[in-house]
C-alpha cells in the first residue's frame, strides 16, 4: 500500500496541530509537564505539551479521521506530545476501519503496523499514554492470528518504551482468552525494576484474573510471586481476597 500524501482536498499534520493548538490550555501545560515526568532524569525527559486534555485531544483526531498516513507520520515526528497521541488515536480508527469485516483490508492494516512500528523504533512512541492507547489497538489485533515473535524482540530491548509496547500489546489477547503470550514476556521481564514496566507487568497479571481465570494468574503467582517487585505484585493482586493478598505480598 502507497500513501500519496495530502491533496488540495486533504487535511494535513498542520491543520491538525492549528487545532490542537485552537484548544490549548497554556496553565494546564505545565501540570501536563509534571505529570508525564518530563524533567531532568525523569522518564519523560524534554517531552514538550501545550496543555491539551484527552477528550479535546480525541474530538480533534475525530475531526481529521481521514489524515493521510504521510501526515500521521509527520504528527508523530513532532516534539509536541499532544501532536503525538493525535496521530495515534487517528491511526487507531484508522486501523480499527480496515479491520472490519465490511471495509476488510490487509494491505492497509500490514502498513500502518509498518509504520507503527517505526514511530515506535525510532522513539515516538515514548511516554506510558502514548504507548497504552496504541500497543493494543494496533499490534494487538495484528498479531492474534499471527506469530508474535515481535513481542519477544521489544520485550528484550533497551528501551523502557519498546518492552512496554510489548506488554501492553497483550491486553488485545487476554480480551480474546489468550493469556499464554502475557505469561511468557511476564516470565522474560520478571526481575525488570523500571516503575513503568513493573505496572505495566502487574496490570496484565490482574487483567489474566479478571478477565479469562483467576486460577491462572494464582498459578503464576504461585510459581513466580517471590521473584516479582512490590510494585507488580500489588496490581497483580489488587483484586484478590485481602488473606490472599497478604499471603503473596508476605513472598
Amino acid at each position: 500500500m502507497t500513501d500519496p500524501g495530502p491533496t488540495d482536498l486533504e487535511p494535513t499534520a498542520t491543520d491538525v496541530t492549528l487545532a490542537l493548538a485552537d484548544v490549548a490550555d497554556p496553565d494546564d501545560a505545565a501540570g501536563l509537564g509534571r505529570f508525564f515526568k518530563t524533567g531532568p532524569g525523569e522518564y519523560g525527559e524534554g517531552d514538550v505539551f501545550i496543555g491539551v486534555r484527552v477528550p479535546a485531544i480525541r474530538a480533534v483526531a475525530k475531526r481529521f479521521a481521514a489524515l493521510p498516513l504521510a501526515e500521521i507520520d509527520a504528527l508523530l515526528d513532532s516534539a509536541v506530545h499532544e501532536h503525538r497521541l493525535a496521530a495515534l488515536v487517528i491511526l487507531n480508527a484508522r486501523f480499527a476501519k480496515a479491520a472490519k469485516p465490511r471495509t476488510l483490508d490487509i494491505d492497509a492494516q500490514a502498513e500502518m503496523v509498518r509504520r507503527y512500528l517505526d514511530a515506535v523504533y525510532r522513539g515516538r512512541v515514548n511516554n506510558w499514554d502514548l504507548v497504552d492507547v496504541s500497543a493494543e489497538n494496533i499490534l494487538g489485533p495484528w498479531l492474534l492470528d499471527r506469530p508474535r515473535d515481535l513481542l519477544f524482540e521489544l520485550a528484550d530491548s533497551e528501551s523502557l518504551w519498546e518492552r512496554r509496547v510489548a506488554l501492553l500489546t497483550t491486553f488485545a489477547f487476554i480480551k480474546a482468552g489468550d493469556a499464554s503470550t502475557t505469561f511468557a514476556l511476564a516470565e522474560r521481564l520478571l526481575t525488570d525494576r523500571r516503575d513503568l514496566i513493573q505496572k505495566a507487568l502487574g496490570w496484565m497479571l490482574r487483567e489474566v484474573g479478571k478477565r479469562i481465570d483467576r486460577t491462572l494468574l494464582t498459578g503464576f503467582l504461585d510459581a513466580h510471586a517471590a521473584a516479582m517487585g512490590r510494585t507488580a505484585l500489588g496490581y497483580a493482586t489488587e483484586h484478590l481476597d485481602p488473606a490472599d493478598r497478604a499471603a503473596y505480598r508476605a513472598l
